[in-house]
């Protein structure tokens, strides 16, 4: 009921966005990529598309700060957080939950990656007994540049601590840095 609520608000934003999109860059607005939810399991994630339109060409998960392919109103959109405003949808159809892990890529596309696919990684199969969310421990607390160990520990973390209370202060925390911009901060959100 919460995301059907939360589609339904947002509607006329959604115009909004999706036109600014369009008219600074004249690619489709919103953006699909496979990712992996509870148990492993492969689900198509939206997000406006806050990087430069690439026809039939492959993004790369992974955006250095300051990175040129984003425009500047997809700087706006991942600063606030709007950019995640389609996941909504994902929670409607139950890929995803508000609060829980970020949701993974099916594949680490960062060269020189130290493991091979995102299920090497130390503590992949504990966060992976929850559904995703839209915030989480890591979303809020990590910063933006560190590595799948670090933000596991945050995931894994948080699936052990679990609670109504616990979600209802990352919800609460997340506001905050959607209205202080921090989304995109590399170093501490709150």
């Amino acid at each position: 009921m919460l995301a059907l609520t939360g589609l339904i608000l947002s509607s006329p934003l959604w115009l909004i966005i999706e036109l600014a999109i369009y008219l600074e860059d004249r690619g489709p607005v919103i953006f699909i990529q496979e990712r992996r939810g509870r148990q492993g399991k492969p689900f198509k994630m939206l997000k406006f598309r806050t990087m430069r339109h690439v026809p039939a060409g492959k993004h790369l998960v992974i955006s250095p700060e300051d990175d040129p392919r984003v425009t500047r109103v997809g700087r706006l959109l991942r600063a606030s957080a709007l950019d995640e405003l389609p996941n909504l949808v994902n929670i409607l159809k139950g890929d995803m939950s508000f609060v829980g892990p970020k949701p993974l890529p099916l594949k680490i596309e960062k060269p020189g990656a130290a493991y091979a696919s995102i299920s090497d990684v130390p503590g992949y199969n504990i966060r992976c007994k929850v559904r995703p969310g839209l915030t989480g421990l890591a979303q809020v607390y990590a910063p933006k540049d560190v590595g799948h160990e670090s933000k596991f520990q945050y995931d894994n973390l948080y699936v052990e601590k679990m609670s109504f209370w616990l979600d209802l202060k990352l919800i609460f925390l997340s506001f905050m840095v959607t209205f202080r911009g921090k989304w995109e901060h590399r170093g501490k959100k709150v």
